[in-house]
This record gives C-alpha cells, structure tokens and sequence, in this order.
C-alpha cells in the first residue's frame, strides 16, 4: 500500500530564509520562467519504499501510464487524494486498487511530508532550465530511496499504521 500525489516542479524560483546581520538585506537570485514538470511519487511509510515518475502535465492519460507502471512495480493500493487526473476512462484497465482521500486535505498524504524534504533540499537555487532541477529532484529521491529508516521517519505515521493494520483485520481491501 502506497500513498501517492504529484508535486509541480517548476522553474519559478522561491526564495529561502537566509541568516544575515541586523540591517543587512538579504539578495537572492530567482528563477521566473514558467516552465513545468510533475513528479508523481508513491510512498510506503510503513517499509520506508518510494515509487516515482515525471509527466508532463496533470491529464488522466499521463497519471494512467505512471499508475500502470506502479502496478508492473508490484504496488497493489494507492492511496491519493481526488484531483481531476485521479479518475477517469484512461485508468479503468489499471489493476491497482485505489482509495481516495477527501479532497485538499495534504495532511493526511505522507507523499507531501517527502515533498516537504526534497523542496527544502532544492528550492532557492537558480537551474536555468527544467531539466537541471528535474535532475536535482532525482538525485534527491535516489538518494532517500536506499535509506527506508529516513522514508519511515518521514511518512511512517501511527495513524498510518493502525489504519493498515485495521485493514488487514476486516480484510476488505486486500480481497
């Protein structure tokens, strides 16, 4: 069981807080370009395991193909949330279970505890072109993915547990 969501990975540059003397103003360089990538990652809180893929955009055919490959990867439920590009007739074929989460509710998908991470770790560098910062997000991710102690710290909550737990007690999702 994984949760899953799509994080927007762009090109419009953040700023980060920055320590400086009193009265020092503090001049970061950013990004203004409005160019997109969408890492759609899954996550395993409770054995610390990721999945993850880019598309281009949010389209159901796009999250179809990512979900398909989740499937060939032997996640059997995905647990998101109720975007748009979650529901529809390209993923009707799909074998992985889904369960969805009420909608505009983050604090109850671990995927965004990662996000939290990977955002901290990239945002206020200036890439100059999508690529660039898609390949820092990667080298992130593959960096967190052999350390499933550091994913669990992360996205492993008791909640998460016992709800798991709970469902393998009634049995109705695994059926």
């Amino acid at each position: 069981m994984s949760w899953g969501d799509e994080m927007r990975v762009g090109l419009m540059g953040q700023g980060r807080r920055a320590w400086a003397l009193r009265g020092v103003k503090v001049v970061q360089k950013v990004e203004y370009k409005r160019e997109w990538a969408y890492l759609n990652l899954a996550v395993n809180g409770l054995t610390g395991q990721l999945h993850w893929g880019w598309t281009e955009n949010m389209k159901g055919a796009a999250i179809a193909s990512i979900v398909q490959h989740r499937a060939e990867q032997e996640v059997d439920v995905i647990v998101w949330d109720r975007a748009r590009g979650h529901c529809g007739s390209a993923d009707q074929e799909i074998t992985v279970k889904r369960i969805a989460q009420p909608a505009y509710s983050p604090e109850l998908n671990p995927a965004e505890r990662v996000f939290e991470y990977v955002r901290s770790t990239v945002e206020g560098a200036v890439y100059g072109t999508i690529a660039a910062k898609r390949a820092a997000v990667e080298a992130e991710l593959r960096e967190l993915a052999p350390a499933p102690d550091t994913v669990r710290s992360l996205a492993g909550w008791d909640w998460i547990r016992q709800s798991v737990a709970g469902l393998w007690q009634a049995n109705t999702v695994f059926q």
